[in-house]
């Protein structure tokens, strides 16, 4: 494991604990996936934090005057340390292990759900009552629409692949043909 994953595990950590402490886990996520995004997100905001010709401070001052009010005195103290630190690269992986750490903490298990159209909210909702039931946890769906599926699903929860599209049926049809035919 690299010094820098274990960095941003004990930053993730310490923020969570925060943040449970305040009860604002959930909010505290939504506003660290705001700020990664605006930062890692636009250029403009990627070359001034990544300046070595920009003093920390000043970085700092844009920052502080930027997120004020608009995020949690954790998430931004947390952001103002990185960069103080000259840590702001950790930011995502920051952001990534704080999701895991609450994840494990409240229960909830991320998954990308991949079909041939945008599913609305009745179908997430049972796609989530679904899986929810299979790893035992409250589910929150990122669905992403992938057209080469041609029908069905396929669901990623951490590590683990369901694949219940056409195409790996099919795929998975082939591959037993195959092992028959030899």
């Amino acid at each position: 494991m690299s010094r820098d994953t274990i960095v941003a595990k004990r930053y993730a950590k310490a923020l969570f604990e925060v943040a449970l402490g305040q009860q604002k886990v959930l909010e505290v996520e939504q506003e660290l996936r705001t700020v990664v995004i605006a930062i890692t997100g636009d250029g403009e905001i990627g070359k001034f934090i990544e300046s070595p010709n920009i003093s920390e401070e000043a970085k700092q001052n844009v920052l502080r005057t930027s997120l004020d009010g608009k995020v949690s005195e954790p998430v931004l103290k947390t952001v103002l340390l990185l960069i103080e630190r000259g840590r702001v690269e950790l930011l995502e992986a920051l952001l990534n292990d704080y999701v895991k750490i609450e994840g494990e903490s409240l229960g909830i298990a991320d998954a990308r759900v991949y079909s041939t159209y945008a599913l609305n909210d009745e179908e997430q909702e049972a796609v989530a009552r679904e899986f929810g039931g299979r790893v035992n946890k409250k589910i929150r769906i990122e669905n992403i629409v992938d057209p080469t599926l041609l029908g069905g699903l396929k669901v990623a929860i951490g590590d683990t692949i369901y694949d219940g599209s056409l195409a790996g049926k099919l795929e998975r049809l082939e591959q037993s043909f195959n092992r028959r035919v030899q």
